[in-house]
């Protein structure tokens, strides 16, 4: 039977009466730590964690959990981007016995349930004492790294620590992503070169969770592109600079026919558009009002019609991780609340496809999930991921 990461993980905190565990890892993200976090609760008082930081993966959400639960936290921080602190080592000792599992699994929810990971799980017998040396030279080496390395290795003090970290930039926003890499499509402009399906593995992929973007002070204009444009039209210039980081503000369910246009049943026509609802937004959000009040409150939104209201905006789109460059899109917004679909909960914004669809109509990107980013500088400038 398929075993994850994370269920071997909490299996090491079976041995009785647990002493000591000590958790090594190159990279930490909140989604990761909820996979053990009841186990870490247990045995709180006894657990030290060492975390690298500095490697743009290791979240300020991650290690705020982690000091939440009342572990002893150190950040392992090399001040080099090319110097990674890169084991991955999860130590637990009881009484009498313990285990370990080493590998290549980082405390991620990729690393313990959703990549491809290798990984270890050996038991020692503390009353042999070849065993009980392995165990003490393992603590030993860890218990002398703060020690060797005082000015790279420090111990977690308060939240403000890390608040500072995330500032100057050695813990990552996990609500945020760097813009994905110019367009590496195969020139042929509809990505048909690319038909590798996405894998599927024993062990069913997790998602993580997603919170609530908060609406973005007006600082910015909205770019001349988007306002007023009308889908399928290409804009008349490109604003030459735009931010270096995006917020995940939204994320679909598994992606469907009807989702990618392409319906297959009978008398079922394309609608051309994706409907932006609830998808994996907290169960708080009131997503029929999200997206208008919070998500595009930035765009110039004009009249359609006596009860839709309508706006453009420019939108990149990322395929498997690579990009195929930005298109004018149209959202159309539904402002009845009286409405049978409004009493329903239905979705009230959907976003039209336009030019985009000949990318999207694609039977291949059928149950992956679409991600919608915000470009934290202007905020009427969007990034949609399929992966």
């Amino acid at each position: 039977m398929p075993q994850t990461h994370a269920q071997a993980v909490c299996e090491l905190f079976d041995v009785p009466d647990v002493k000591k565990v000590i958790l090594s890892v190159a990279f930490v993200s909140e989604s990761g730590v909820r996979q053990i976090e009841a186990a870490l609760k247990a045995h709180a008082p006894h657990v030290t964690v060492f975390a690298g930081v500095r490697n743009d993966i290791t979240s300020h959400q991650g290690l705020t959990l982690l000091r939440n639960i009342g572990v002893h936290l150190y950040t392992v921080d090399t001040g080099s981007r090319t110097i990674v602190f890169h084991p991955k080592l999860y130590l637990v000792r009881g009484k009498t016995s313990a285990r370990l599992v080493v590998g290549s699994a980082n405390l991620t929810l990729g690393g313990l349930n959703n990549n491809i990971e290798a990984g270890m799980l050996l038991e020692f017998d503390l009353a042999d004492a070849a065993d009980r040396a392995v165990v003490a030279e393992i603590e030993a080496q860890f218990a002398a790294l703060q020690e060797d390395y005082p000015k790279n290795i420090v111990k977690v003090g308060s939240l403000a620590d890390l608040d500072k970290m995330r500032a100057n930039g050695r813990l990552v926003n996990e609500m945020a992503v760097s813009p994905p890499r110019p367009t590496t499509s195969d020139g042929e402009g509809v990505g048909d070169g690319d038909t590798i399906p996405r894998i599927k593995l024993k062990v069913p992929p997790l998602r993580r969770a997603l919170a609530k973007v908060k609406a973005a002070p007006k600082k910015t204009k909205p770019s001349k592109a988007a306002v007023g444009a009308k889908a399928g039209v290409a804009p008349k210039s490109i604003p030459a600079t735009v931010g270096v980081e995006f917020e995940l503000v939204w994320e679909s369910k598994p992606l469907t026919r009807r989702d990618l246009t392409i319906p297959n049943a009978a008398g079922t026509h394309a609608t051309g558009s994706v409907n932006l609802d609830k998808g994996l937004l907290p169960e708080d959000v009131d997503h029929r009002h999200y997206f208008r009040d919070d998500v595009f409150p930035h765009l110039m939104w004009v009249t359609r019609s006596k009860t839709v209201d309508e706006a453009s905006a420019k939108f990149q789109l990322v395929l498997k991780g690579i990009s195929y460059g930005e298109f004018d899109l149209a959202i159309r917004h539904t402002t009845s609340t009286t409405s049978k679909a409004y009493i329903q909960k239905n979705a009230m914004t959907r976003l039209s496809w336009g030019t985009m669809r000949e990318y999207i109509a694609k039977p291949d990107l059928i149950d992956r999930t679409l991600a919608l980013y915000r470009d934290k500088v202007d905020p009427t400038r969007f990034i949609l991921e399929v992966d």
